[in-house]
């Protein structure tokens, strides 16, 4: 179906916007006990020798299955999207392909999840790679930006490897650097900004978040600080670069919120936040009675626009507030503030630029359409204005921009199949505006007025084990040019599943 314009105009600070019209979901397998024969009346029945036949449905059509434990993370190469890095419970990492190989055979389970095996099993894909030398579970994974060079890796024991990423003429992933200065790693982002290729942000469980560039060529200190901001008193849970990469937010669950001048692009442009003691342009937390929220924050989001964040936490809470803008200015021959070099002097800035604070700071709105914490939020790209937000109490909410983020679409029980027998929620852990359908495909155009967790729901994809046979799906990207979705499964496999369009 076409895309839905939208009737009304938007303010300069909210229309900044959405994707398509569809998202995400995982899934669970039924369980249907074998039937046995009851015997004869009076006839002793022995059950130690009952087997139980799993019915297991598998829409994939490539999976990789080399991790032992839990696969946590997933990142997809930005050039190469067919190329893939896992992460998991393992303490292991891979890199591996998520094209499927052209043998003309159908979706086949992997032979350890039936209980009669099939007599033709389907090859896992192979491992381009594994990153060796990781210290605990892998709990974050990268590529760096813009073309991939690099891929990082985070650890739940606060080790940061960085790995040049494998090629034909280097197949193998060389370990370049590594660095250790926090307790334990939550997440792991590149930066787009393109002055600054190769640079991450990490957030850590001390509330710690920290900058570094990477470059090979200094083999004294491949890795390089760029910046430490240690405003948080909590976890940071989640961060989120502005589109340009001049701008970082982070949340954590003190229910803060620094949005970080990481460049020094804001000041050199005039827009600083006196409460961010110099090193935020935006500073929110919970005295401040309007925006905080008890529990903390979760998850974290900026519109494509770059003029507006969105935060999720506890309860359902989804705050939104303004960020400064920027525009080229003219060139004068001044040096902007840049990036600290190596060296001890300063990268050649990008052209300097001129910012307005507008509406940076400000609480542009406050909605709770879930009941409990939000595990992910996306938005959508223009010309569509919409927030999409993903609860642990298995719900989707799908808020418009151009209308105060009034609830444009509430979708209840979003990952709850039609034969659970229990009413267990199973929580929304990642949800993304995509091109093409994805494990779970949601139509949000509809009214609002349209009951029952059936009504938009396009189509769906399974393969994962879920319940007691292992977890669901922690975390997907969408491999292939968008025509494949990859997953991240607690059963410890990847699955490829292809996702034509309309």
């Amino acid at each position: 179906m076409a895309d839905q314009h939208m009737q009304e105009s938007l303010t300069d600070e909210q229309a900044d916007a959405l994707l398509d019209n569809d998202e995400v979901e995982e899934t669970i397998e039924q369980d249907d006990d074998a039937q046995m024969d009851s015997g004869d009346e009076g006839e002793d029945i022995d059950l130690d020798g009952a087997e139980e036949t799993i019915q297991l449905q598998n829409d994939s059509v490539a999976h990789f299955d080399l991790h032992k434990d839990s696969v946590y993370c997933i990142a997809q190469h930005p050039t190469h999207p067919e190329i893939v890095a896992t992460g998991g419970g393992d303490d292991t990492a891979y890199v591996w392909s998520a094209a499927p190989a052209d043998n003309g055979e159908g979706p086949v389970l992997p032979q350890s999840y039936e209980s009669n095996p099939q007599p033709r099993e389907r090859k896992g894909q192979e491992a381009i790679a594994k990153l060796a030398e990781q210290d605990e579970t892998v709990n974050a994974i990268t590529f760096t930006l813009p073309a991939g060079e690099f891929i990082a890796t985070g650890t739940l024991a606060g080790k940061l490897n960085v790995y040049a990423t494998p090629t034909q003429s280097q197949p193998t992933a060389k370990l370049v650097g590594s660095a250790k200065e926090v307790e334990e790693i939550n997440w792991l982002l590149p930066c787009p900004h393109k002055s600054y290729p190769n640079t991450i942000a990490l957030g850590a469980n001390d509330g710690s978040v920290w900058v570094y560039t990477i470059d090979p060529s200094d083999s004294s200190s491949p890795l390089s600080i760029v910046q430490t901001f240690f405003l948080h008193q909590a976890p940071c849970t989640a961060g989120a670069w502005t589109p340009d990469g001049k701008l970082l937010a982070t949340v954590a669950e003190d229910s803060s919120l620094y949005v970080w001048d990481v460049f020094g692009e804001a000041a050199a442009a005039g827009v600083t936040d006196p409460m961010g003691g110099g090193q935020a342009v935006v500073a929110l937390g919970a005295e401040d009675e309007r925006f905080k929220v008890d529990g903390g924050l979760y998850s974290v989001a900026v519109s494509p626009g770059g003029g507006i964040v969105a935060v999720g936490g506890a309860e359902g809470h989804v705050r939104v507030v303004g960020l400064p803008r920027f525009s080229a200015a003219p060139m004068t021959g001044a040096k902007g503030a840049g990036a600290k070099s190596k060296s001890g002097g300063s990268k050649q800035a990008p052209a300097p630029s001129t910012a307005s604070a507008g509406q940076a700071g400000q609480l542009l709105a406050s909605v709770q359409a879930q009941a409990d914490g939000i595990e992910t939020l996306s938005f959508s790209q223009p010309p569509l204005t919409l927030l999409a937000a993903g609860s642990v109490d298995g719900s989707i909410a799908v808020f418009d921009a151009a209308h105060n983020f009034a609830v444009r679409r509430h979708i209840p029980s979003a990952h709850q199949g039609a034969e659970d027998e229990d009413d267990a929620q199973h929580a929304v852990i990642q949800v993304e505006f995509v091109k093409t359908p994805l494990v779970r495909r949601w139509d949000v155009r509809g009214g609002t007025t349209e009951a029952g967790r059936g009504k938009g729901l396009m189509g769906e994809w399974r393969g994962h084990r879920g319940g007691g046979e292992g977890g669901g799906i922690l975390g997907f990207v969408q491999g292939g040019g968008g025509a494949r979705i990859v997953t991240a499964g607690d059963d410890g496999v990847g699955l490829v599943f292809n996702t034509p369009g309309e």
